[in-house]
């Protein structure tokens, strides 16, 4: 009965995750334009969702909502926008678990992810008009990416210590121990 408990308690977080991203990302979509930011420069509010479910939940988790997130921009945005939002995503979540596993800080670890963000979506529209032409993007996407990531990781450090004292334990509590 246990079992059946925590992966229905899953399921509602991971809904409820999902939920709050995709909020964050309406939320980024409506603002960014009043930043008046470069083209394909974001601020990656819907990040700290991922990565919160990467410290706290674990990858798997984390997967589901880089893949959900990217359905939903197809959905709203078009084929284009959801297949770069799937390369960036998961590219950048990927990145994210090797840095991780090296024992970067949580900073090291969500700027990396927001350069392989940029990465996985020049790459992807580099596939899509059949030219490198895309990547004489790269200096605007790294600084942006440099920039966005330290952002993401000021956020989920100030939101750490009151992450940490929720009910759900998850792999941050996992790895401490270790």
């Amino acid at each position: 009965m246990k079992n059946i408990r925590n992966s229905a308690a899953d399921a509602a977080l991971g809904g409820l995750l999902f939920a709050l991203a995709i909020a964050l990302s309406m939320l980024e979509s409506t603002i960014t334009p009043l930043l008046g930011l470069m083209p394909g420069v974001k601020l990656g509010l819907a990040n700290i969702v991922v990565m919160y479910a990467l410290l706290f939940i674990g990858k798997k988790q984390a997967f589901t909502l880089a893949v959900l997130k990217a359905f939903f921009s197809f959905l709203f945005f078009g084929a284009t926008a959801g297949f770069l939002s799937l390369l960036g995503g998961v590219f950048s979540l990927f990145i994210m678990i090797i840095a991780r596993r090296l024992g970067a800080t949580l900073f090291i670890m969500s700027v990396c992810g927001a350069l392989a963000h940029n990465a996985g979506q020049l790459a992807g529209a580099s596939l899509i008009l059949s030219s490198a032409l895309a990547l004489n993007y790269m200096p605007v996407l790294l600084i942006s990416g440099l920039i966005m990531g330290s952002a993401t990781a000021t956020g989920v450090q100030i939101l750490l210590p009151a992450l940490k004292k929720t009910r759900y334990k998850g792999k941050l509590e996992d790895d401490e121990k270790k």
